[in-house]
């Protein structure tokens, strides 16, 4: 029986949950016969060109600077090989092995479009590398984000030629070759044409802004359960949430994150309580307008899934073997759209954690909290309660106003002034899975600190959903009580934020799926 999980380069695009599958669960990857024959006609194309005498760059010249310089045609191989060889210079450490494997799969999905004209037994390596489980050690250092992820993407060629490096199994470096021998790999021998498509893409950066996409989407989910349980644990008014107070502001992600709030807030004993006391009029900004904040960020998630998907469907080579024959050079490797949706994601998200900061900063203080003692300590003087934890909390979102700081606008000319203006993707790709770490960190901390808050609030209960959330975040990371070791405790809840588990006790709670 076939795996489930396996996913099928059609020659064409692939969906988001098919990169993590393969990237995080190692989902198999097969290549279809209309890809194959898709690949066969492109390579007749580049074989056509090898015999013209007309300069055809990357095949018949060199590469960047060197584009006017000609490869005779006894060279045109050695020259894809010495490609690789030399573009192989990152440098750092390791990137993650699921943003590996997802650039795997995003380049071999590219060629298998048959725009590159390379052989099939090149996606045919690719494929077999990721069903063995073989990963390049690609470092963290190198591109630049226009020609492509050169760097990470030549360590990756180099693997799979049996010269580079893979990781082992404790995430360090293994010489590629007998990993592949051992998996029976032939490595690759390049053919003309093949080193250039195997490194000429946006393959990293897109890899890595699917996959924050993916996460982004559970933590903002996340991010409106964590500060619903903060409302009620602060005596909060769900007022501001009303359907018909946000529908005088039609902006479709704070319309979400609203009905969130209101599902989550619904039938709250807490907010009844409280819904007309004089405090609960008009509540601090951090409470009142989470909806514009989280639904901001939401809008901005949706604009950074529309490109990812359109790259998900985009043919990034250069040049370009078309169907009619021709090969011509393109600037679609340039990672310009990419590098603009990382960074703008990365803002939202840092603002995401910004408002749940404050909002933890007014849990633990007792001139703000109404009647919560100092810290949420247990005999507050002698214990400290979560007083650090929101030092944690602050230093996090310190980092990700840092990280925050767009990649996009520091272009720097490269390769003796041919390649004048890059994108910085992949700069702005790794600052935004920095930041979607620390959010799920600084909501790990909002949990616990409500959590606890709401235990301090009895007989007072809350809503069904947020007190299901409550009593599984104090199950895992410990109630109120005297001073112990905090660390521990908010990795367990980073747990549950990171596996999704938080959403999902939620959604049980009230019978379905939030917005």
């Amino acid at each position: 029986m076939p795996d489930p999980r396996s996913v099928t380069l059609p020659g064409g695009a692939v969906a988001p949950d098919e990169v993590r599958r393969v990237a995080r669960e190692d989902a198999p990857v097969a290549l279809a016969p209309a890809a194959r024959a898709l690949l066969l006609r492109g390579r007749a194309a580049v074989e056509a060109a090898v015999r013209s005498p007309d300069p055809v760059y990357g095949i018949s010249t060199g590469f960047g600077a060197l584009a006017s310089t000609r490869v005779a045609g006894a060279r045109q191989v050695d020259l894809q090989h010495a490609l690789i060889r030399s573009h192989a210079a990152g440098l750092g450490r390791p990137v993650a092995r699921e943003v590996v494997r997802a650039t795997m799969l995003l380049r071999a999905r590219t060629l298998a479009m048959g725009l590159s004209g390379v052989r099939p037994d090149v996606v045919e390596t690719l494929c077999q590398a990721l069903n063995a489980g073989v990963t390049p050690l690609v470092p963290e250092h190198g591109s630049l984000g226009a020609s492509g992820d050169l760097a990470p993407l030549a360590h990756i060629a180099l693997a799979l030629m049996g010269e580079g490096e893979v990781l082992d199994a404790s995430g360090g470096a293994a010489p590629a070759a007998p990993v592949l021998e051992a998996a029976g790999i032939t490595p690759l021998r390049l053919a003309v044409k093949e080193g250039l498509a195997l490194i000429n893409g946006t393959d990293g950066m897109l890899a890595m802004l699917v996959l924050a996409t993916l996460d982004a989407e559970r933590l903002l989910r996340t991010a409106d359960v964590a500060a619903a349980c903060s409302v009620e644990a602060l005596l909060g008014t769900d007022r501001p949430f009303a359907d018909d107070l946000q529908r005088i502001r039609p902006q479709p992600g704070q319309a979400d994150s609203a009905a969130n709030l209101r599902r989550l807030l619904q039938a709250s004993p807490i907010v009844a309580a409280h819904r007309l006391s004089d405090h609960a009029v008009q509540d601090s900004y951090s409470l009142r307008c989470t909806p514009q904040v989280l639904g901001a960020a939401r809008d901005t998630l949706t604009f950074a899934r529309q490109v990812a998907a359109r790259e998900l469907e985009a043919a990034v080579d250069n040049p370009v073997v078309l169907p009619d024959g021709r090969v011509e050079s393109t600037g679609n490797f340039h990672g310009e759209p990419l590098a603009f949706a990382c960074d703008f994601l990365a803002i939202a998200l840092a603002e995401a954690g910004a408002i749940a900061e404050r909002r933890i900063d007014r849990l633990l203080d007792p001139a703000r909290s109404h009647g919560l003692p100092p810290f949420l300590a247990a005999d507050a003087g002698v214990n400290s309660g979560l007083m650090l934890a929101q030092y944690t909390a602050a230093a996090l979102v310190a980092e990700n106003r840092r990280l925050a700081q767009p990649a996009s606008v520091d272009s720097l000319p490269t390769s003796g002034m041919q390649e004048d203006h890059v994108s910085m993707g992949w700069a702005a790709a790794r600052k935004l899975r920095r930041v979607v770490t620390n959010l799920g960190r600084i909501l790990a901390v909002e949990l616990l600190a409500s959590a606890r808050a709401l235990e301090l609030r009895q007989p007072l209960q809350p809503a069904a959903a947020t007190g299901r959330v409550a009593a599984l975040v104090r199950a895992t990371g410990g109630a109120v009580g005297p001073d112990r070791f905090v660390a521990p405790e908010l990795r367990a809840v980073e747990g549950l934020v990171r596996e999704g588990t938080v959403v999902m006790a939620a959604e049980a709670a009230i019978g379905d799926r939030l917005a």
